[in-house]
């Protein structure tokens, strides 16, 4: 059995059009090298880059939540990067020529195309098969239908025990990168609400159309 994890930057379309493809380029280059940076030597490999999305195959189900909440909260807690999201699913695989295929590849993808900004989701099978254990806390999600997938998967969102968000900072409207108060580059006032910025230029989007920014930010766009 193999675990399968996709984790990829939920902002980037809102980052690539507020900052322009090469640096969207660079921070997704940094992102997967980052996460490949976390996969536990010797029980796990980083399969390829899609683009700002990671796919990691990994030996136990247990490293692979572990693999996850490291991607959420210690990659995606930092100050410069929109927010990240992660699913993984666990069963049968094939390899040929450094790839993996299979149906366990695809409900993966699927599983973390649910989830949101922050959020790791699993599906039962992995939950399953990382067994009993305290590390962990999980939230039941439900079964949620997914194209190309016969039956409805039944999905489970994890935390760090004690670890409620991943760092709690604020998020830019324009660009949906995180943002550290004391490393805004702006902070401009918008219907009573603070929003901090990462770069003047973001700030300067935002003063022009504030009502479409905050509209977005307040859907996680």
């Amino acid at each position: 059995m193999h675990t399968f994890v996709f984790s990829d930057l939920a902002g980037f379309t809102a980052l690539t059009e507020a900052h322009g493809d090469e640096t969207a380029a660079d921070l997704a280059q940094t992102f997967c090298r980052e996460v490949g940076d976390l996969v536990p030597a010797g029980r796990g490999e980083v399969v390829k880059q899609i683009g700002d999305a990671a796919m990691v195959r990994l030996d136990d189900a247990r490293d692979a939540m572990r693999l996850g909440l490291g991607v959420v909260y210690d990659i995606g807690s930092r100050h410069g990067l929109p927010a990240i999201r992660v699913g993984m699913h666990t069963g049968t695989a094939v390899e040929r020529d450094g790839d993996w295929f299979g149906a366990a590849v695809n409900i993966a993808a699927r599983v973390a195309g649910q989830a949101i900004g922050g959020e790791v989701l699993l599906s039962e099978e992995t939950r399953v098969a990382a067994g009993e254990q305290q590390e962990f806390r999980l939230y039941p999600r439900g079964r949620t239908a997914m194209r190309n997938v016969r039956e409805p998967v039944l999905l489970h969102a994890i935390r760090r025990r004690g670890e409620m968000t991943s760092g709690g900072l604020e998020i830019d409207p324009v660009c949906l990168m995180a943002v550290d108060r004391s490393g805004a580059a702006g902070v401009l006032v918008h219907d009573g609400r603070d929003y901090l910025f990462c770069s003047l230029s973001c700030a300067q989007a935002f003063a022009t159309a504030p009502e479409r920014y905050a509209q977005g930010a307040a859907h996680g766009r």
